[in-house]
């Protein structure tokens, strides 16, 4: 039987090898059967030729994003009003005007159905991550209100069901592209024993149609959003108002570049700041008026991966902070050749 087996082929299976194999499916996240499932029958339904071109024009644009966005000058973040509900008609999925026109994506049918087959596994198992290293760290949080923003086709929905499959009682996504809304309600169609689930085209929309007392929300949720956005400002305001809508937890995602390190880097110092001066004035007021009052109790403290609430060793080191999650590809990653996602995260709570 040996001198069967091609003298190549013997070579590439040494214990070298086979040693290096098995580290790399270290932590490999195999995809829920009840999502693969999903994404399966959704494209079927669907019927669309030329998948692959579609797929490539979706990178594509990715790409071209990023690349426009690196080239806009960065905003000062101390010149934000300090209402974070202020409007943001500049922000449309996310179309915001600069100089060099509308930039962001919008996700038409063709975007879609392409984001489904090509990327959601993998944003997925990049939430799943982040997720269950919350659960880690927090054995005692189990979130039953939740916000979603920039939800997309509900990636972040099926990672947070896998992690707390029990505590869901309401959701709240917020997603403008109505082929991303009518996508992700396809693909939880078959699930049974749903929450509440309300979708809204913006934060505006959500604030407007919920009352200020009921605005809170045990975990808050944005993946790979702010990137598309394309200025520190605009990116904080929305981070403030994300902050601001949060009770618990907040959870920033973005892919593990020297670009996304940036981005998570800025909205976890601005986050930082921002609450260490309210702490500052609430203390000033303390002492102008009675120093039997009740200390002010906010705050933003890191969950992850900072072990520390400091400002980040990396910024001026030339390194960035990553990480990645390994997937078993689904069968149309395999077709249409996605890769498994770098990752960038900061969770924070209050």
């Amino acid at each position: 039987m040996a001198s069967l087996i091609p003298e190549t082929t013997k070579k590439l299976f040494t214990a070298e090898n086979l040693r290096s194999a098995s580290k790399q499916s270290d932590r490999c996240l195999i995809v829920p059967v009840r999502l693969r499932r999903a994404i399966k029958k959704y494209l079927r339904e669907q019927e669309e030729p030329h998948m692959k071109k579609k797929v490539l024009r979706l990178s594509e644009s990715f790409r071209d994003i990023k690349d426009k966005n690196l080239m806009l000058t960065i905003n000062t973040s101390k010149e934000l009003v300090e209402d974070p509900f202020k409007s943001m008609d500049r922000s449309k999925r996310w179309k915001i005007k600069s100089s060099y026109g509308d930039i962001g994506l919008n996700y038409r049918d063709d975007e879609t159905i392409a984001y489904v087959a090509s990327r959601m596994p993998a944003v997925f198992s990049a939430c799943y991550r982040v997720l269950s290293e919350v659960r880690r760290r927090l054995p005692g949080f189990s979130p039953t209100k939740i916000l979603d923003f920039g939800a997309g086709t509900g990636s972040a929905f099926w990672a947070i069901r896998e992690v707390w499959p029990k505590s869901l009682k309401k959701v709240n996504l917020v997603e403008p592209s109505q082929s991303m809304q009518r996508a992700g309600r396809s693909l939880i169609q078959d699930l049974k024993d749903l929450p509440l689930i309300h979708s809204y085209n913006s934060l505006q929309d959500l604030s407007k149609s919920t009352h200020k007392s009921e605005r809170k929300h045990d975990l808050v949720f944005a993946s790979y959003v702010l990137g598309e956005i394309p200025s520190l400002k605009d990116r904080i305001t929305i981070v403030r108002q994300l902050w601001e809508l949060t009770g618990d937890v907040l959870v920033l995602i973005e892919p593990g570049t020297p670009h996304g390190f940036g981005i998570i880097s800025q909205m976890r110092s601005h986050i930082l700041w921002m609450e260490k001066r309210k702490f500052h004035k609430a203390e000033g007021k303390i002492n102008e008026t009675c120093k039997d009052l009740m200390p002010y109790k906010g705050g933003a403290f890191v969950i992850a991966p900072c072990s520390h609430d400091g400002s980040c060793p990396l910024v001026k080191s030339g390194k960035y902070c990553h990480f990645v999650q390994r997937l078993q590809r689904t069968t149309s990653q395999r077709v249409y050749k996605v890769s498994t996602p770098f990752v960038l995260v900061a969770c924070l709570t209050k």
